[in-house]
């Protein structure tokens, strides 16, 4: 007989241990999306930055409809019209795509914001001094402007991961969408919820004390 959580729920170990499961899951999605996320939003901030009347025109809309469109509509719209379009994506696949497209858009405003903090008169003495203009980018630009937007980019991350709750709706096991599955099963919602709200307070609590101690240590 498996052991129960209490004498009145049927709660049981194993099912912890399957919203535990989940839990990786949703960590891997969320890690997988927003460091891919952060690495082309850097490049469209820049893009946006330097682009100038280009990047206005071209990318900005883009990256403005997917900031706009609520992410469960697009969730929903890639998953089924990828297959149209000769995509053969998985519930994880397809997730992972639109968390990666939705997270470089918000890092995009981010990173050009990083950018932008850097005052021109600096930039201009770290050429003046014989640095190239990815110099410039590497040892004055990214460590200044970095730190200036370092929490808005904590803030980004965050919210990814809970927004990845959403995935669930295309049929990816999840922590939301395990915890359901449970629900259903054993109608136990307040006891479940809970376990899974404490999940995604241990998944998020260490990156929000991380980032206070490096924002710390910076200001220093």
């Amino acid at each position: 007989m498996q052991e129960t959580i209490s004498f009145f729920s049927g709660f049981t170990l194993n099912d912890l241990w399957f919203l535990g499961e989940a839990a990786l899951r949703t960590l891997w999605i969320s890690a997988l999306s927003i460091s891919i996320g952060t690495v082309l939003g850097c490049a469209f901030g820049w893009m946006l930055y330097e682009g100038k009347l280009a990047a206005t025109l071209t990318l900005a809309p883009v990256l403005d409809v997917f900031r706009s469109v609520p992410l469960i509509i697009q969730l929903v719209l890639f998953y089924n019209f990828a297959p149209i379009v000769g995509l053969d994506l998985d519930p994880f696949g397809s997730g992972v795509v639109i968390l990666t497209i939705y997270t470089s858009a918000l890092v995009a405003n981010v990173a050009r914001g990083g950018i932008e903090a850097v005052e021109r008169p600096m930039r201009r003495a770290a050429r003046s001094l014989g640095m190239s203009y990815w110099q410039d980018m590497r040892y004055v630009v990214l460590p200044i402007g970095g730190r200036a937007v370092f929490p808005a980019w904590v803030g980004v991350a965050l919210g990814v991961m809970k927004d990845s709750a959403l995935v669930s709706v295309l049929g990816y096991v999840e922590l939301l969408k395990a915890s359901q599955i449970l629900i259903t099963r054993t109608q136990e919602p307040f006891l479940i919820l809970t376990i899974a709200g404490a999940f995604y307070f241990a998944l998020s609590f260490p990156i929000s004390r991380y980032a206070a101690k490096l924002e710390k240590r910076w200001a220093q």
